[in-house]
């Protein structure tokens, strides 16, 4: 080797041991220099502030149309007006802005946008899920939150969030995915009522199972927007899939209209808030629609179908519904709702 040549080498190798201590700092600041770049952060407020008052547990059941004043009200008294981390996979911090800034009294709102599965191992964003008073999952794809969270840290921190007692909020596929089973949309689509009832088994209606674990939605799947999508066939559907191979009571399914929101307390007790006078809630019974036998369209009767409304108390995860706003029993026959009695 030549002088000149050694004398670059000798350079290089200097450039080196100065470099990587300092990428090695950056890695370890950033949380990995490919995770930052898995979600976008937005904040609203002062992290640093104190939490005002004392925070206590309940869930949040939105059902994907305008939030209800008084709903919202209730959701940040439960997290103290402290601090509300807002998980989505699309958009940018617009609902962050909307709960500090339009309704104001909460100490911050801080919006993580979740672009994969990698984001969910950043330690930034389990620690700030860690210490969040209350937790609002926002609308979008459901099968982006199944691909990105399920069987993740993510997943953990939500499960333990509402075992700590602290309150957790969901509307549209943020409520989709909160339920014991779930419809996950994996093929890209969003299942209508009279698809589902034609092929009630089949590969387009995608039940998930294993995401969270919350007691109080335990033996029950959700849906949402949904009288205005008239999606209790589906719902009638979503049951008989996830009840398959599972053992214990017969599932319930809990539909919420998008003009309204339920608020669950701590004991299971619930209360529709609606922005429209009819706005509420559909509850299943699934008794009738398990242990159905898979293949061709949807064909039972007597389904039990129970109205929440404006005046009703609804219990769960029992599915008791106090003064209700209907009851009904619904039929299918060859895939095709037939109505009510």
């Amino acid at each position: 080797m030549t002088s000149i040549a050694l004398r670059s080498a000798v350079v290089v190798r200097r450039l080196l041991c100065l470099l990587v201590p300092i990428l090695m700092l950056a890695f370890t600041l950033t949380g990995g220099a490919a995770i930052a770049q898995e979600y976008d952060h937005y904040v609203a407020g002062d992290l640093a502030a104190p939490t005002p008052d004392p925070v206590s547990g309940g869930l949040l059941l939105l059902g994907g149309g305008d939030r209800d004043e008084a709903a919202m009200r209730w959701f940040f008294a439960k997290a103290g007006h402290g601090h509300i981390v807002i998980l989505r996979a699309s958009y940018a911090g617009e609902i962050g802005e909307e709960f500090y800034r339009q309704r104001g009294g909460i100490a911050s709102a801080e919006t993580f946008v979740i672009k994969s599965r990698a984001a969910s191992t950043d330690t930034v964003l389990l620690d700030r899920l860690a210490k969040a008073d209350g937790i609002f999952i926002a609308g979008g794809d459901q099968s982006n939150y199944v691909r990105f969270w399920k069987g993740t840290p993510v997943a953990q921190a939500l499960d333990a969030h509402v075992a700590a007692g602290k309150p957790l909020g969901g509307t549209s596929a943020g409520l989709a995915m909160l339920g014991e089973r779930l419809y996950g949309a994996m093929d890209g689509g969003s299942l209508a009522s009279p698809e589902a009832l034609r092929d009630p088994f089949g590969p387009a209606n995608t039940i998930e199972a294993d995401f969270l674990h919350l007691a109080l939605l335990r033996g029950i799947v959700t849906d949402t927007h949904f009288k205005e999508r008239d999606r209790l066939g589906r719902l009638f559907a979503f049951l008989a899939k996830a009840q398959v191979g599972r053992s214990g009571a017969p599932m319930l399914g809990l539909g919420v209209d998008e003009s309204a929101g339920l608020a669950v307390e701590a004991d299971g007790t619930a209360r529709i808030h609606a922005t429209a006078p009819n706005g509420g809630a559909w509850l299943v019974e699934g008794a009738k629609l398990s242990k159905l036998k898979p293949g061709g369209p949807l064909s039972v009767t007597g389904v039990r179908v129970t109205g929440i409304g404006p005046d009703s108390v609804l219990h769960l995860p029992s599915g008791k519904v106090d003064r209700p706003s209907f009851v009904r029993d619904y039929a299918v026959e060859k895939g095709k709702l037939v109505g009510a009695k």
